[in-house]
């Protein structure tokens, strides 16, 4: 990855940030402009930018990403019920090029405008 995002530069602690969870492969934080009341990113340490933009040796890495968003909505209390979204480029709304995953809950999503 040739430009250094801000994620990169809050998992060196050059930027500080509010750090709800963290182990050897990711860091996870609270999102500065939450859609939810509780608004969480899992960062991968690894920089990749986009879901597409992953390869055959990345698959261990998304696996623990998906391990490790439950975890982090069980110690936030709001495993019952959370949304776990990827936004892939800018058409899908994504803002920081390097790969992260929204957890988001305290809300119903149940009758969601997208219908899932």
């Amino acid at each position: 990855m040739s430009e250094e995002t801000i994620f990169s530069k809050i998992i060196n602690g050059e930027i500080p940030s509010d750090i709800v969870y963290e182990d050897e492969h990711c860091v996870a934080i609270k999102d500065i402009a939450p859609k939810a009341p509780v608004h969480l990113l899992v960062i991968p340490r690894q920089p990749i930018p986009r879901l597409a933009d992953a390869g055959p040796a990345d698959r261990a890495l998304l696996g623990h990403l998906m391990f490790a968003a439950a975890e982090i909505a069980r110690q936030a209390g709001v495993d019952e019920a959370f949304r776990l979204i990827v936004n892939n480029g800018a058409g899908a709304g994504q803002t920081v090029f390097h790969l992260h995953l929204h957890i988001l809950a305290g809300k119903d999503f149940s009758e969601s405008q997208m219908g899932f």
